[in-house]
């Protein structure tokens, strides 16, 4: 494992995941994530029309849970990974953690963590469950990212796709902040708008991030050095992010900066 400086002791369930195995599997049935997409989008769609007549549930305790245990999930991921990232870059440079994909398998910590990160989405679905019950509005930006993020995720992760260790590890540290957030506020803390703002703001960061690091892939490329990170997938990535980073800057406009309009008068 990388320097000793930044070293970590490895669990055994991270020193005996099955690398193979799994690769084997999500190679065979990623497009499954297309099936979890479809199935979603009718949930949503009939969910919606089935609680049209009804009241909305509170679902207090469950969303508390619920945000808790994705917050812990987060944390210890981003405890995890991110050490092993930051050795990578010590070590090899910051272009070799974005273009060699050579030494994945051989990384319990960050293969173990990245699965259950890919897997997780899935999971996160049901985010989406608990907007439709307690009957709150569901736009646009929120159902989006879910479906893209999921299917992206999929893709890469059968793909060994290296720049995609910085995207999981970016993303599960603003989950960190996210879900800690949600559980918080779920628990009737009162917590200052700065905080929302401020996990908004992590969250534009981390799309800049996406394009950066694609940029940095490309730019390998372009140069003719060896990079695994194929032009296909950073194409797609990068209209991905270029869509995320536009979504949230407009939410971050309409939720924190918009002065509410003034009611007409007659």
């Amino acid at each position: 494992m990388a320097d000793d400086s930044f070293s970590q002791v490895i669990f055994s369930f991270e020193n005996n995941f099955d690398f193979n195995g799994n690769l084997i599997w999500i190679q065979t049935y990623w497009k499954l994530s297309f099936l979890s997409v479809a199935i979603y989008l009718l949930l949503i769609y009939f969910g919606q029309r089935w609680m049209k007549s009804r009241c909305a549930f509170e679902l207090r305790t469950a969303l508390v849970v619920w945000n808790l245990s994705l917050a812990v999930f987060s944390i210890a991921g981003s405890c995890r990974i991110l050490p092993q990232m930051l050795a990578y870059v010590h070590n090899d440079g910051f272009e070799n953690t974005v273009c060699d994909g050579s030494r994945i398998k051989d990384n319990g910590i960050v293969s173990f963590w990245s699965w259950y990160f890919m897997l997780s989405k899935v999971v996160e679905l049901g985010d989406t469950a608990f907007i439709v019950l307690r009957k709150q509005k569901l736009v646009f930006l929120h159902w989006y990212h879910h479906v893209t993020v999921l299917i992206y995720t999929w893709y890469s992760t059968q793909q060994i796709i290296p720049n995609a260790r910085w995207f999981i590890l970016m993303n599960i540290m603003v989950h960190s902040a996210m879900y800690s957030y949600y559980a918080f506020k779920a628990m009737k803390f009162k917590i200052p708008q700065s905080v929302a703002m401020t996990i908004t703001t992590a969250q534009m960061l981390q799309m800049v991030g996406g394009l950066y690091i694609n940029w940095r892939a490309y730019s390998a490329i372009s140069s003719g050095r060896h990079c695994d990170t194929g032009m296909w997938n950073i194409q797609m990535s990068l209209l991905m992010y270029a869509s995320y980073w536009l979504l949230f800057a407009y939410f971050f406009y309409n939720s924190y900066m918009k002065k509410p309009s003034r009611p007409k008068t007659a």
